[in-house]
């Protein structure tokens, strides 16, 4: 992708007839992977190291603490296990006193860096198809973070949560994927796009000079997810240069990622609830009707993994509850509401049996998990 004389983004939909088509050599690096839940391509993330150094950090040592080989960060392609990413986004955070480092990662990052889907969008029809595209195949490249595309009247919401237990951190991650969304966004929509309004789940910093300069839009904080809003009309757009031919190349090798991947039942259950336990109601019937699949099918799968709806479903809860305590200054009304909670008592309950402190006690202590 290059930006011309007048600013405009370009980008290699338009492709010269002569040229042989060809699907990226990573992609078929990426076909021997089984990622597995809790592991994430690095992708945007690549983009910590060069950050680092524009405030004049030198990244490798911080790598190191995290656990990580700074080698991977030459390949937006590398698996890293999410434990260690939040360590290092945490240990980002503290050493260049920057709030908002998520911000700038992603803001670094374009419609590439989400490499083998980034590409697909490139080459989708239209802007809602591209987008489509991002949330059906994440989970190829990204067993941490699940995005959402959700409607209502004239008004689109992408949404990006993370959904593993012990989500550290994962406000900067989620950050990183709203800046580079705007990214991916003025690529297929022009240089000039900007969304609505912006939700962040996290306290509005001191200076939010950076998130209006990146966004162009209102930013509103203590929201309960992290969130681009825009017109619907937008999914209409058609992308500039899409390629037709491309595009099948480019979903067929999705398909043999997904086809060739040993997804464990009980991480598809966890993404799902991710988008849907805020939103929907999620009880076990419901997301057995979801899959097409009969209550006892979706409770035999689940027993044979080891694991429970129920349990799934409180365990998302709890990481919800979480991070909002910790990261917002929602109330806990509200907070028990968004988690299906008919009272903020039986949401304390709940929350004292998950973790031995009530919310309060959890949001005064600070912990991140």
């Amino acid at each position: 992708m290059t930006m011309d004389d007048g600013g405009r983004t370009s980008h290699d939909g338009g492709r010269d007839p002569g040229q042989p088509i060809q699907i990226p050599a990573t992609a078929h690096a990426m076909s021997r992977r089984t990622l597995a839940p809790g592991s994430i391509h690095l992708g945007v993330s690549k983009e910590i190291a060069p950050t680092l150094c524009d405030f004049g950090i030198d990244p490798d040592p911080l790598i190191h603490e995290a656990g990580l080989d700074p080698r991977l960060f030459q390949d937006g392609t590398s698996v890293v296990a999410f434990t260690a990413l939040a360590r290092l986004y945490t240990l980002c955070v503290a050493r260049t006193r920057c709030p908002h480092f998520g911000l700038l990662v992603g803001q670094r990052a374009t419609i590439l860096s989400l490499d083998l889907i980034g590409r697909l969008m490139q080459h989708s029809e239209t802007v809602g198809a591209a987008l489509n595209s991002l949330v059906s195949n994440l989970s190829v490249q990204d067993r941490v973070v699940v995005a959402s595309l959700t409607m209502a009247d004239d008004v689109a919401m992408l949404t990006y949560a993370a959904y593993q237990p012990d989500g550290a951190s994962a406000e900067h991650i989620t950050e990183a994927a709203l800046a580079v969304s705007v990214n991916a966004m003025r690529t297929l929509c022009g240089a000039d796009w900007r969304p609505t309004e912006v939700l962040m789940p996290r306290t509005a910093p001191a200076d939010i000079g950076s998130y209006r300069r990146h966004f162009r839009a209102p930013v509103r904080f203590n929201q309960e997810g992290a969130t681009l809003v825009f017109p619907t009309t937008d999914l209409k757009r058609k992308v500039a240069g899409a390629d037709p031919l491309l595009r099948a190349m480019l979903e067929e090798q999705i398909r043999r990622l997904r086809g060739n991947a040993t997804s464990e039942f009980p991480d598809d259950i966890r993404r799902l609830l991710r988008t849907r336990i805020m939103k929907r109601r999620c009880s076990a019937s419901d997301m057995a009707d979801l899959l097409a699949m009969h209550r006892r099918t979706l409770s035999r799968r689940l027993r044979d993994s080891g694991s429970g709806y129920r349990t799934i479903a409180n365990e998302i809860r709890f990481e919800i509850a979480r991070q909002l305590l910790v990261n917002t200054d929602v109330p806990l009304g509200e907070i028990a509401a968004a988690l299906g909670y008919s009272e903020a008592s039986a949401f304390t309950r709940a929350f004292r049996r998950w973790s031995g402190q009530t919310p309060t006690a959890w949001r005064s202590d600070g912990r991140p998990g």
